[in-house]
């Protein structure tokens, strides 16, 4: 009769047994099998003797009979338990006499937690709000114009947003440092692509005028040889060009997407774009919000195995990340242990998350599906295709239904903890 130990809060350890005749019916079963098409010299395929069969391929028969029995056993004896396993069971056979009667053996895992919630109505929640303006779609079109402007050469002061070349020699000690020297450098001062105090350093210069000054490099200037030091750059303004800003007109709307040139079709299309976005990431914000709430108030044991593979899976994922973005992973292996901490998180999370859905039948709805998947793809120039492509395969559809699941669990939580709305700006919610 199978018996289950407890070796700490979530391991268990099943002691069993199987009968040897169950593994000998197996064993016999495949070398069956194997005869049919094995290759020995001096036999035909299908006529090789039983015991030449035993000699060659008993051990891995054995093996692979073994190794099924056993998970069988396994799963009905926890079945029979009622125990949620967590991850993969080590077993360990204690019989390794073929002749006896029965195959004892004992496999130790882990089981799923009681998940343990406090309560949610004692926490707060700061849920982030934000209304599109009429100046948040203006902006838009600025920066589009920006984006599509062309440059004539100006006779004045250079200023933010100009293009502009320049020469300078930068200086370490009186010496020119690497990297500190260059003719006819094209620089847009308020761009960011350099140090700040450069990039300042040009504005109000007209062409011909040249001017020193001196700055210090970051800590963590990625040349290490100025880093957190003090250097002398001396610049030579050679040229100013800039910015003229196309007209909102329909060559205008045409150059951003809008075939027909109509403008007013622009402000709507940048409008409804830019309220889905707002829509997305303030869900985003108050999921993240409504988690962190969730794992404030739940109290028990993770299971090692789940956080291990989860440990390894995000490492597997930021390699591959890494690779796509042009660095040389191969033969590079990342620390596993860097992941645990949000690996920890997210199981802890998916299993609040699944007692949750359970307890309060927080499953996702067809209906309320077919409208995320609706509006997630307004963002393309076919929605229906788009609609098509992620009904067509079950995995594409799970990641949607997910998404609705945690919309529900988001929105249980917000109607029971003590929630503060909080207006954010345009550039706190878009992050910049």
């Amino acid at each position: 009769m199978p018996s289950v130990e407890t070796v700490s809060a979530l391991e268990r350890r099943l002691n069993a047994s199987i009968p040897q005749q169950v593994v000998r019916t197996q064993v016999d079963a495949r070398l069956k099998n194997i005869g049919r098409t094995a290759k020995l010299a001096g036999f035909r395929p299908g006529k090789i003797p039983a015991k030449v069969l035993e000699q060659h391929f008993g051990m891995e028969a054995r093996q692979e009979a073994l190794g099924q029995a056993l998970q069988q056993s396994f799963a009905e004896a926890v079945q029979a338990q009622s125990l949620k396993v967590a991850g993969d069971p080590e077993f360990v056979v204690k019989t390794r006499d073929w002749s006896a009667p029965e195959i004892e053996y004992s496999a130790t895992f882990e089981v799923y937690p009681e998940v343990v919630l406090g309560d949610v109505a004692a926490e707060s929640v700061e849920r982030a709000t934000y209304d599109l303006s009429q100046a948040d779609v203006d902006n838009t079109i600025a920066t589009l114009r920006k984006q599509r402007a062309s440059f004539v050469a100006v006779d004045r002061a250079a200023a933010a947003d100009d293009n502009v070349k320049i020469d300078f020699v930068g200086t370490l000690d009186g010496v020119v440092f690497p990297g500190g020297e260059a003719t006819d450098y094209p620089v847009t001062p308020g761009s960011g692509r350099m140090l700040p105090e450069f990039e300042d350093a040009i504005a109000g210069m007209r062409v011909g005028e040249t001017k020193s000054f001196d700055m210090t490099f970051p800590e963590e200037y990625h040349g290490k040889d100025v880093a957190g030091k003090q250097v002398t750059f001396t610049i030579t303004l050679k040229s100013v060009e800039g910015p003229v800003l196309p007209e909102v007109d329909a060559e205008f709307a045409r150059s951003v997407g809008i075939s027909d040139g109509d403008v007013e079709r622009l402000e709507g299309e940048i409008r409804s774009n830019l309220s889905r976005e707002v829509v997305r990431r303030l869900k985003g914000r108050n999921k993240e919000a409504a988690m962190d709430a969730l794992l404030k108030v739940a109290q028990f044991d993770l299971p090692k195995s789940l956080v291990q593979w989860e440990m390894e899976r995000l490492m597997e994922q930021t390699a591959r990340d890494m690779e796509q973005r042009g660095m040389a992973m191969k033969g590079m292996q990342l620390p596993v242990e860097l992941f645990r901490e949000r690996a920890e998180k997210r199981v802890k999370l998916g299993l609040i998350l699944a007692d949750l859905v359970e307890k309060f039948d927080l499953q996702a709805q067809p209906e309320k599906v077919r409208v995320l998947v609706e509006d997630y793809a307004q963002s393309f120039e076919h929605p229906e295709e788009v609609v098509r492509w992620y009904y067509a395969d079950p995995a594409r559809f799970q990641e949607i239904e997910n998404l609705a699941l945690e919309e529900n669990v988001v929105e249980w939580v917000l109607a029971r903890a003590v929630v503060a709305d909080k207006a954010l700006t345009f550039a706190e919610l878009m992050g910049s």
